[in-house]
């Protein structure tokens, strides 16, 4: 994909559990197969977002491996997500402090004062994103975004499409587990429609928050 942040002008909420199939070969035998190596996180590109008002958008999509039995950590799905909204807004604020983030309060705050005109930034239905494929982002959201950063006063939207915390290929069964968490980020040019820049964060950790913690903290590398 040509990365359209390169330049100076860069370029729903859903719960689920995610339960990893088992592939198998001919005969029903599993495949001799080595896992596809992890491509490695692509790093914010910050340097061309310097000084520029940048929304962030509610992450809108969480999930885990059954076997990490989190589903009690997870039981109020509406403070798991906001945590997670936190998590990921607080250690950008602090690690990319260049760029003027908008943060999912916020944002809720400008869509309330637009009532009628402004899409509620939790049910814009972002996580679809997630797909590699994509780089035209289609209407209504494409309309929705647009509308949002027009009030937002900017011009680039981050979005979390998605966040899936799993059990470590080959990793030894611990108590408490060990998982890893993939927070799949995208940046929007809201003018063009487009997909500029995405890139999968990956941490591990013994619980969802120390995960994620470390997954945002690879978007920012060369910081503690």
């Amino acid at each position: 994909m040509t990365n359209l942040l390169k330049t100076k002008n860069l370029v729903r909420r859903a719960w689920c559990v995610v339960a990893l199939g088992t592939g198998l070969g001919c005969g029903g035998k599993k495949a001799d197969q080595k896992p596809a190596p992890v491509p490695p996180t692509a790093p914010l590109p910050t340097a061309g977002l310097a000084g520029q008002r940048v929304a962030l958008t509610p992450l809108e999509l969480v999930g885990a491996e059954d076997t990490l039995h989190w589903d009690a950590l997870f039981a109020d799905r509406r403070a798991t997500l906001n945590k997670c909204d936190s998590i990921i807004a607080t250690l950008l604020g602090a690690r990319a402090p260049e760029v003027s983030w908008v943060g999912p309060p916020e944002l809720r705050h400008i869509a309330r004062r637009g009532a009628g005109i402004v899409a509620d930034p939790d049910q814009m239905g972002t996580s679809f994103l997630r797909a590699e494929n994509l780089i035209d982002v289609p209407d209504p959201l494409r309309y929705q975004l647009r509308t949002l950063l027009g009030l937002v006063g900017g011009r680039y939207a981050l979005i979390p499409a998605g966040l899936v915390f799993r059990v470590p290929p080959g990793h030894p069964p611990t108590n408490p587990p060990v998982a890893t968490a993939e927070l799949s980020m995208i940046m929007v040019d809201t003018r063009v429609g487009k997909i500029g820049w995405r890139t999968v964060a990956r941490g591990q950790g013994e619980d969802p928050w120390t995960a994620l913690t470390r997954a945002v903290k690879a978007l920012t590398p060369g910081m503690p």
